[in-house]
C-alpha cells in the first residue's frame, strides 16, 4: 500500500466558471489558473502521483505549456489514472476536502463524486468529499480563495 496527499489553492477571480470536482458551479466568481483551475481535482491529482513517488501535477501538466491552458482538469485526472494502472497499482480510496466560505457545496458533492470515480473508472462509494467553511479566517475566510486537501490510499494490483 501506498499513501499520497494533495493540496491546492486557487484565487477566486471575476469573469471566470467556478469549477469544482468538474462541475460548473453557478458563482459570482472563479478560479483563476492556467487550466480550469479546479482545486479539488488538482488535490487529488498531487495525492495520487505523490503515493506513487511521481512528483506533482506541474512535473506533468506544467502551466508554461499551452496545450493544457483552459484545459478540464477531469481530463487531467484521467490521465493520472492510466498513470496509476500502468504502474501496477489501483486506488483503494480517496478522502478529500473543500475549503470555501462560498458558495456552499453541499448541493453538488454527489455530482462532484459521480465525476471523480467515473474518471478515474472507480466506484463513488471510494471517494469522499466533503466541504468546509474557515469561519471567515484566513484567505478563504475572507473569500478571497478556495483551497482542497486530498489522501489517498494505493493498493498493488487491481
Amino acid at each position: 500500500m501506498r499513501v499520497g496527499i494533495g493540496y491546492d489553492v486557487h484565487k477566486l477571480v471575476e469573469n471566470r466558471p467556478l469549477i469544482l470536482g468538474g462541475v460548473n458551479i453557478p458563482f459570482d466568481r472563479g478560479l483563476l489558473g492556467h487550466s480550469d483551475a479546479d482545486v479539488l481535482v488538482h488535490a487529488i491529482m498531487d495525492a495520487i502521483l505523490g503515493a506513487l513517488g511521481m512528483g506533482d501535477i506541474g512535473q506533468h501538466f506544467p502551466d508554461t505549456d499551452d496545450k493544457f491552458k483552459d484545459i478540464s482538469s477531469i481530463s487531467l485526472l484521467e490521465q493520472v489514472g492510466d498513470m496509476v494502472k500502468e504502474s501496477g497499482y489501483s486506488i483503494g480510496n480517496i478522502d478529500s476536502v473543500i475549503m470555501a466560505e462560498n458558495p456552499k457545496m453541499a448541493p453538488y458533492l454527489e455530482k462532484m463524486k459521480i465525476n471523480i470515480s467515473k474518471a478515474l473508472g472507480i466506484e463513488p462509494s471510494m471517494v469522499n468529499i466533503k466541504a468546509t467553511t474557515t469561519e471567515g479566517l484566513g484567505f478563504v475566510g475572507t473569500g478571497q480563495g478556495i483551497a482542497a486537501k486530498a489522501v489517498v490510499l494505493l493498493k498493488l494490483g487491481s
